[in-house]
């Protein structure tokens, strides 16, 4: 009977040690480095949109290994007892609570379609109506200014003074091209005076703002040509994240008592 008992006990250990085994990643120095380890580091390299193939896998598992090693090594220098070791280690709890503790606070409290929707809605509203495709030619002085003018009306050309003559460095290399803009886009002197003008018209009078004099010329007008929702979703729920994070943020820092 005992021998019997004996052989079972031998065989139930035998069948599970297998099971044992696919448990760690490896023993280092008799203790067991556990394979969850190796699936958390997985995760981990997977979050950050790297593929975690086989290869990869194997290099995860190296790493575990050193780091038992080296932490076995710690242990014997008694570094667990230090301040210094303390003192990185509450730092390091902390980050692991606050991050857990919002990516809680954002799943609990997503921004939904109609937010999403909602806030498209606002920007569409404040950006509809006219864009200019305008040219300007900036310089310091209202006499050259002036003089710039009168030799276009004379046959000169627009781009070509720009390029010679603008002290915008952006614009001028392009012929004083500013691209498709809202008026709103530009200082109030400069915005009022090109929506004065229609297509293919150039101020008659030298335009001041606090960058110089400025003659302007549009050559085209249109409606404002916005992004469809769909194309915008993602970085509008990437920015109203971020803002609803900043806001609880402030909320719980108003209302911490602080002495």
């Amino acid at each position: 009977m005992k021998l019997s008992m004996s052989a079972l006990t031998l065989a139930v250990l035998i069948s599970a040690s297998p099971w044992v085994a696919a448990q760690n990643v490896a023993i280092v120095n008799g203790k067991a480095v556990p394979s969850t380890r190796v699936d958390a580091l997985a995760q981990q390299i997977a979050a950050s949109g790297r593929p975690v193939d086989d290869a990869v896998r194997a290099q995860i598992k190296e790493e575990v290994i050193l780091r038992e090693i080296f932490m076995q090594e710690a242990e014997k220098r008694g570094i667990a007892a230090t301040e210094e070791y303390k003192n990185q280690m509450e730092l390091a709890r902390q980050t692991i609570m606050i991050r857990a503790m919002f990516a809680d606070q954002q799943a609990k409290n997503p921004v939904t379609e109609a937010d999403m929707k909602a806030e498209y809605d606002k920007f569409k509203a404040a950006n509809s109506g006219k864009e200019y495709r305008a040219r300007h030619i900036l310089v310091e002085k209202e006499d050259q200014a002036k003089a710039i003018v009168k030799s276009i009306k004379g046959g000169a050309k627009f781009e070509d003074i720009a390029k010679k003559q603008s002290k915008d460095p952006g614009s001028g290399a392009n012929g004083g091209d500013l691209d498709w803009a809202a008026a709103g886009s530009y200082v109030t002197e400069f915005s009022e005076a090109m929506v004065k003008l229609d297509k293919g018209q150039m101020t008659e009078v030298p335009v001041k703002s606090q960058f110089g004099w400025h003659i302007i010329r549009v050559d085209d007008i249109r409606e404002a040509q916005l992004p469809p929702f769909e194309e915008v979703k993602p970085q509008l729920e990437q920015q109203m994240n971020q803002q609803k994070m900043a806001e609880f943020q402030q909320s719980l820092r108003a209302k911490a008592k602080v002495e």
